[in-house]
């Protein structure tokens, strides 16, 4: 088994696709005749595509029947692949690339842990997909964080054991799948909203060198 390995979310960690989820399913809403919040939007971080429509025709008090949910989360979809159709390198968040280069030269094996069903395109269009040794997402699970089934997953891509694995998360259900796990946990964001990850930083231009040899050792 290899010593250690990491695990990336992506929307928010790696690459900001939330804002073009939230014009996505703002529109939806919109359609329905309801307004949809940035703040409302907070609800569906980390959250797969069902349960946020779920949560979304709650705030809009809007009934479906299977047929029409299916339809719904189609047309979310749609939307959104439109978004993304346009992604490039420019989309990358702050220091990612430095901190997937680093562990890359020491031959650190790297998986992404993610919901998203669109991840390889999204890795593809910004040219970081040949870092990730190993795609774990939406398609790849059937339990949604706060599960650890994802990350867990990806462990075992990674020939890795789960507790020797470092986690970058941006959501309170991502810490606490890696939590639960056994996984270090480390949030990337609002270190108050992100208060049960084992480290906090504000984005990748906080994590240095130093603490990133730590963590290997």
């Amino acid at each position: 088994m290899q010593k250690i390995g990491f695990i990336f979310d992506l929307d928010g960690v790696i690459v900001d696709t939330a804002k073009y989820h939230y014009l996505a399913w703002r529109k939806l809403a919109n359609e329905l005749g309801f307004d949809f919040t940035k703040e409302q939007n907070e609800l569906f971080k980390g959250v797969s595509r069902k349960r946020c429509l779920e949560i979304l025709l709650d705030i809009g008090n809007i009934e479906a029947d299977q047929e029409q949910f299916n339809r719904w989360m189609v047309d979310k979809n749609i939307d959104y692949l439109a978004y993304i159709e346009k992604m490039d390198a420019s989309e990358i968040l702050p220091d990612v690339p430095r901190v997937l280069t680093y562990l890359k030269a020491r031959k650190i094996p790297i998986a992404l842990g993610s919901a998203s069903k669109n991840a390889k395109p999204i890795l593809e269009k910004v040219g970081l997909l040949p870092y990730f040794d190993s795609i774990v997402d939406g398609n790849s699970v059937s339990k949604a964080k706060p599960d650890p089934e994802v990350f867990l997953i990806a462990a075992r891509n990674l020939g890795v054991d789960a507790k020797k694995c470092v986690v970058f998360e941006d959501a309170v259900a991502g810490i606490q799948a890696a939590n639960k796990a056994g996984m270090l946990s480390i949030g990337i964001g609002d270190a108050d909203i992100l208060s049960e990850a084992s480290h906090n930083f504000k984005d990748f231009t906080e994590i240095d060198d130093n603490f990133l040899e730590k963590l290997l050792n």
